[in-house]
């Protein structure tokens, strides 16, 4: 089969064949219908040798979407040629945060060696993929793969972020989301869905504002050393109740500690090195910050339902197989303005 691979630190991925894996005891094989590209990937591409832990050669991809091929020995209730999403932050099944569906929080998931498909364990950009486990699938029904593989972390990631936020965002709330990109433009659409709040998006990008503002962001302004100035303009003054940053860098991080206020929450998503100072001096009273992971089974299944309801669309590019390379290049040069999807 096909497979797209990181192969060389700090070169560009490659497409090879490989070997169709077979499933083995409690293992599913999944036909791949699509798989989404993340910057999570071209993070850990970017990684230097001595920090680089996920294994060469890695077949990318951890938003997967498929149909059933064939199961292993003791697999039941799945059907052969069944549509169905991946949940990817594997975990061990057994520990108290796997328990409740929390795979995300895995408490011997490192212990044991488990990492998520394309983070680790064989990924989604291949013709086929290897499901370590039934409970990792779940049904996808009518949806579009292609439209909704995303789902699966850019569906999943902010709508985890939110959720556990959505008691400070009543009625007459302001929440910012700084990055409107991929997962950015997908949150704004559940704040809106989800919560009685102003949305103000932040973007470096005039063409992901526009973004934003076609999704359901109230404002969108430039992230720029003006950004402060111009969202405490629409609020009137007011310090705002939840920051939610899909960048985490030094300027986006620094920008959210000026923007919240009293008992308010800064949300780090993204993968960058920001960090948030809190502290008696360092932030108002009762401001608080968290750097939620991925989300829950349970969650998973939630995003699907908000997305079969019409709540939330991923804007996707399709790009074939071969084309995965180019799909990164174009994530890196910022030219992709909602989520980059391959589509073997």
């Amino acid at each position: 089969m096909r497979a797209l691979q990181y192969r060389t630190i700090g070169a560009a991925p490659e497409l090879v064949d490989i070997p169709t894996p077979t499933p083995g005891p409690g293992q599913v094989l999944v036909k791949v219908t699509a798989a989404g590209v993340c910057h999570s990937d071209e993070f850990l591409m970017s990684l230097p040798e001595d920090q680089y832990t996920y294994g060469l050669p890695l077949t990318l991809g951890h938003e997967g979407a498929g149909t059933i091929d064939a199961v292993g020995p003791g697999v039941t209730g799945l059907t052969i040629g069944e549509s169905v999403l991946v949940y990817g932050p594997w975990g061990c099944g057994r520990c108290y945060p796997c328990s409740k569906g929390e795979e995300n929080y895995c408490e011997r998931a490192a212990e044991l060696g488990i990492k998520p498909p394309g983070l680790g364990a064989p990924g989604a950009m291949a013709d086929y993929l290897l499901v370590d486990d039934a409970r990792h699938l779940v049904p996808l029904g009518d949806l579009d793969p292609v439209a909704s593989v995303s789902l699966t972390d850019a569906g999943l990631t902010p709508y985890h972020a939110i959720k556990k936020s959505l008691p400070k965002l009543v009625p007459g709330s302001v929440a910012v989301v700084i990055g409107a990109g991929g997962l950015g433009h997908v949150a704004i659409q559940m704040l809106r869905a989800l919560a009685p709040c102003t949305v103000v998006a932040v973007d470096t990008s005039e063409d992901k504002r526009a973004l934003a503002r076609k999704v359901g962001a109230h404002h969108a302004v430039a992230s720029d050393e003006s950004a402060e100035e111009q969202i405490l303009g629409l609020t009137g003054g007011r310090k705002v109740d939840v920051v939610f940053d899909f960048v985490s860098i030094d300027p986006t991080t620094d920008l959210a500690s000026r923007l919240v206020g009293v008992g308010g929450e800064i949300v780090l998503v993204g993968v960058g090195p920001g960090a948030v100072k809190v502290g008696f001096f360092s932030t108002p009273w009762e401001a608080s910050a968290r750097a939620p992971y991925w989300g829950s089974r349970s969650e998973l299944i939630e995003v699907i339902e908000l997305a079969r309801a019409g709540k939330i669309k991923v804007e996707v590019e399709a790009f074939g197989l071969d084309q995965g390379p180019k799909a990164y290049e174009r994530l890196a040069a910022g030219t992709i303005p909602g989520r980059a999807v391959i589509v073997p």
